[in-house]
């Protein structure tokens, strides 16, 4: 045997297992180096202490084309206790709300139905349906989140959800009519498990709505920054549809949205339910391959496009600095701790940062050990620059933040490139 094949084969047998169809791991999607766990919020105490970093290796699998992260913490440790509650979000609870409004129009939710959410979260959606008199239940991991669901009425397991918790509901008499999994696919190292459960916890003919974002959308507008640890696999809708039909569920229809940069909602029954299948997928998945995500080539020019983000942020973050200019941040969102850590964006190049959410002031960055504000500390401070952190967001943060033009003060935002915007 060749050296070089006898190489190629050990970094094989060395190679992680696809966690959806086992294929070795061999193709990099993107390497952003080590980074602690993006919701890892730090006390003062902490500040001294060590902090674990792990690799933030992106790999595509060249089998299925399933983009995904090794598993270095298990979920109980990243999602026990929770910094991030979405009722903080504006323009997310007005897409919760639209949403329980078209299902209910939609699909007949009424009392005489069962709504379930996996990762309840603080009972941001839920609560719309539950102001309509449906039944409702969520799934939530993170006591310190469910008790806040609790407190608004919605009756919340506070449990991880996979087959034995899907069998427990169905015990309950729970069985969903309207089962609902926002921006949760991605967080489930299990995902054969999850998705089997799912099918257990929906009723025959019930209606099950996952929303994750578009791998499609992540590879063309560089959000590499959504890339974390607490997301394990990233999707387009031709490997989702895989992975639901081996469950026995069938995606009938797909919604393109604009949140966390470009998500989809998909629709999905069991197999020989009677929802009718709408062109969408069809149209969707024809995209998808004419964008090559079928193929491994579409994968492999990504890293270049991350560097370059990286490079450009550092090179106006200290050209800042060097005309004496100051530059604080807005949010304190994973993502924009993977984009710190990834770029090596300290106190040195960003004096503070500012959230909305009273659970993240007083605390520090993962990582960088930035310090978090309520956004008050703006307007005390009056930087030159501002740097949006949840891109996504910045039409909601520009709008509250418009004071900072008052004394001449500018927004960045670094994704999908950089922009400075008045």
């Amino acid at each position: 045997m060749r050296p070089e094949a006898a190489t190629a084969e050990a970094a094989t047998d060395a190679a992680a297992p696809c966690r959806f169809c086992g294929a070795p791991l061999t193709e990099s999607f993107v390497d952003l180096g080590v980074s602690p766990a993006s919701n890892a919020y730090l006390g003062a105490d902490d500040l001294r202490r060590m902090e674990p970093f792990f690799p933030l290796h992106a790999f595509v699998c060249g089998n299925c084309f399933l983009v995904q992260l090794d598993e270095f913490q298990t979920p109980e440790q990243l999602f026990g206790q929770y910094h991030y509650f979405s009722s903080f979000s504006e323009s997310w609870l007005r897409h919760a709300r639209n949403y329980a409004e078209a299902m209910m129009a939609r699909f007949a939710i009424d009392a005489r139905k069962q709504v379930v959410e996996v990762a309840s979260n603080d009972g941001y959606l839920l609560q719309f349906f539950h102001r309509r008199g449906v039944p409702v239940l969520g799934i939530e991991p993170a006591a310190n989140v469910a008790r806040a669901a609790e407190e608004k009425g919605i009756t919340t397991l506070v449990r991880f959800f996979g087959v034995n918790t899907a069998r427990a509901v169905t015990l309950m008499g729970k069985q969903a009519d309207l089962l609902i999994g926002n921006n949760v696919l991605a967080h489930v190292p299990d995902l054969n498990g999850f998705v089997a459960g799912l099918k257990i916890a929906l009723k025959p003919e019930g209606v099950l709505t996952m929303e994750f974002p578009h791998l499609l959308k992540l590879i063309a507008l560089n959000q590499f920054d959504t890339i974390y640890h607490e997301h394990f696999s990233y999707f387009s809708l031709l490997t989702a549809t895989h992975v639901f039909a081996r469950h026995g569920l069938r995606v009938f229809d797909v919604e393109e949205l604009g949140t966390h940069g470009g998500s989809l909602r998909v629709f999905a029954c069991h197999e020989g339910a009677q929802h009718e299948a709408t062109g969408k997928v069809a149209a969707l998945l024809a995209r998808e391959k004419q964008a090559g995500l079928d193929g491994i080539e579409a994968y492999r020019g990504f890293s270049e496009k991350v560097r370059k983000v990286k490079c450009d942020l550092l090179m106006f973050l200290i050209a800042a600095r060097e005309e004496g200019k100051s530059v604080a941040g807005y949010g304190a969102p994973a993502k924009g701790n993977t984009l710190l850590n990834y770029c090596g964006i300290r106190g040195d190049l960003l004096d503070f940062t500012v959230d909305v959410s009273p659970h993240k002031q007083g605390l520090y960055l993962p990582g960088s050990h930035i310090p978090v504000f309520a956004p008050a500390r703006i307007v005390e401070t009056k930087p030159d620059y501002v740097l949006i952190l949840p891109w996504n967001l910045k039409d909601e943060i520009m709008a509250q933040m418009a004071p900072i033009r008052d004394w001449g003060g500018r927004f960045v935002v670094p994704i999908p490139a950089l922009e400075v915007l008045a």
